[in-house]
């Protein structure tokens, strides 16, 4: 796993994630693929922006590859958007961070995400 502080995730853990209400961004990846390596900033910049509103998970084919089959990943990097456990959109290669952005803020507002956040309002 490349190290971000993003949490990888296998199958069981990505189906608890899906299995809640809300927008997960998974970034399909392998430690060797240089496009992959890439993106890993943006990820992380994603991850801080949208913490507490959206989940962002990595998940490494080379670990995960039954996820890889079951999404229809072929290239990577793939960056899967899923909207309460369906996947809503798909980007295969290297993206921008505004794309990506624009992908997560369309399907927060359509979900209502103020409702929705994963930490509790104190």
């Amino acid at each position: 796993m490349i190290n971000t502080g993003i949490k990888e995730v296998r199958t069981s853990e990505l189906n608890e994630l899906l299995d809640q209400k809300g927008v997960v961004l998974a970034d399909f990846y392998a430690s060797w693929c240089p496009p992959c390596r890439a993106m890993t900033p943006i990820v992380e910049q994603l991850a801080a922006r949208f913490a507490g509103q959206a989940n962002v998970v990595k998940v490494d084919v080379d670990r995960a590859n039954e996820l890889a089959s079951t999404y229809g990943v072929r290239s990577i990097p793939t960056f899967l958007l899923f909207a309460n456990g369906q996947v809503v959109e798909r980007v295969v290669g290297t993206t921008t961070e505004a794309a990506l952005v624009g992908m997560i803020e369309s399907h927060l507002g359509q979900l209502g995400w103020a409702e929705l956040e994963l930490t509790p309002r104190k």
